[in-house]
């Protein structure tokens, strides 16, 4: 069955088709391999952390009622009757007017619900304090269960692992999180026109370069890529590899065959799977109008387009969006999660109405102010632009282009 070539829809109408496609399944992975990944469980602790109240600080625990009005001019003065270790559980009971030498993160004893640091006091004689500034109740400690109650959901389902998630993790005794699985992707790149990288080209040969921009890629944004290498340009043998590759992935991506031509087949090979369809052919974006969104074995299918520019703006746009939302990361698609730079167009760029570009930007920076971003044109089966590019600034579909002097947002990839 024929779909013809490009029924053009909207980037943000291929991002809803791409939602659609639901996160990949829970697994339980080691805490030190956690890292980039999606909690697919929310961590809900046992008991408080911190355990008790400790405090922030090198200095004397005290009362701070003792301690009010304090100052350079006006000291206070209390008497030390307790030096305290890091490690050490405090059994006494600290009365107003006394205070409690204590090293940073040690437990304070009862009767006290603050820190003076140490800068701020002096020893007098061998228990007198002097005390030159006043603290409120709770300074310099951290409070029990003030990082994590119990019984209260700590790390909701959805959040993101950082290292600093990965630590709270292991303040409350996590060795190993439920995460959502990470997406296996299989690449295929189509063409007789391609051959290995180790072998040396002809006229009318190139060397495959998508296989492997695409997978690193798709690891960097999590991803498990598999390169099933070249598949000439034969009806029979892309789907027989296409079905192998379905069958043994979450996600496939093909470079090439999504152009119009008699030689380009990706479509008819996804058709020839059990209960595909073709949802896309066709995107309002340039580079990269061409790109082929299908279903296949309920898993997605996606045809980038040969040139090499074209399929790694792609991949930027849609498909690593693709890669963190089948890793249970609900805000994927949010342009907001980007890493975005304020620059300064460097001179006019036109736009035609109707499709989103994205424009290959270099950025130059100066003293004192945004950086300069300097449009990188060239054409799409050329390294070169991307190379010299630190980002990707995006025009709007209802614009006629972005003007000299402009302050823009500038992706930066």
């Amino acid at each position: 069955m024929s779909h013809g070539f490009f029924t053009i829809i909207s980037r943000a109408e291929f991002e809803t088709l791409l939602k659609d496609f639901p996160p990949l399944e829970a697994q339980t992975v080691p805490l030190s391999q956690a890292a980039g990944r999606v909690l697919a469980d929310g961590l809900t602790p046992a008991h408080d952390w911190p355990l008790t109240n400790r405090s922030c600080m090198d200095g004397y625990a005290v009362n701070a009622r003792d301690v009010f009005g304090a100052g350079e001019s006006n000291p206070g003065y209390l008497e030390c009757t307790a030096h305290l270790s890091i490690n050490e559980m405090p059994d006494m009971t600290i009365p107003p007017g006394e205070c409690a030498r204590i090293a940073t993160g040690g437990v304070l004893p009862e009767g006290t619900d603050a820190v003076v640091m140490i800068e701020h006091t002096q020893e007098m004689d061998g228990t007198t304090v002097e005390i030159r500034k006043s603290v409120a109740p709770g300074e310099n400690v951290m409070q029990r269960g003030e990082d994590a109650r119990e019984g209260r959901t700590a790390l909701p389902a959805g959040t993101v692992i950082r290292p600093q998630e990965i630590g709270l993790a292991a303040a409350l005794g996590y060795d190993e999180l439920s995460l959502f699985r990470r997406p296996r992707v299989g690449i295929l790149s189509t063409g007789d026109e391609l051959i290995e990288v180790h072998e040396t080209p002809v006229p009318g040969q190139v060397r495959d370069v998508n296989t492997h921009t695409v997978a690193a890629l798709v690891e960097a944004a999590g991803g498990v890529p598999t390169p099933y290498g070249i598949v000439k340009d034969d009806l029979e043998s892309l789907s027989q590899a296409l079905d192998r590759a379905i069958d043994e992935n979450d996600l496939v991506l093909l470079s090439g065959g999504s152009s119009i031509g008699v030689r380009d087949l990706t479509v008819q090979a996804v058709e020839t799977m059990e209960g595909s369809e073709i949802l896309a052919h066709g995107v309002a974006l340039s580079p990269g109008k061409p790109t082929i969104l299908g279903r296949a074995k309920g898993k997605p299918v996606m045809g980038l387009p040969g040139q090499v520019t074209s399929a790694l703006v792609v991949m930027h746009v849609l498909v690593l969006p693709l890669v963190r939302h089948m890793q249970g990361d609900a805000a994927a698609f949010d342009p907001t999660r980007r890493c975005l730079r304020k620059a300064e167009l460097a001179r006019n760029v036109p736009s035609k109405p109707g499709r989103e570009d994205y424009v290959r930007i270099r950025l130059e920076e100066q003293s004192g102010q945004p950086p300069l971003a300097h449009p990188v044109l060239g054409k799409s089966g050329l390294l070169r632009t991307m190379i010299q590019a630190q980002g990707l600034a995006p025009i709007p579909a209802d614009s006629e282009g972005l003007y000299e002097g402009q302050l823009i947002d500038v992706w930066i990839i």
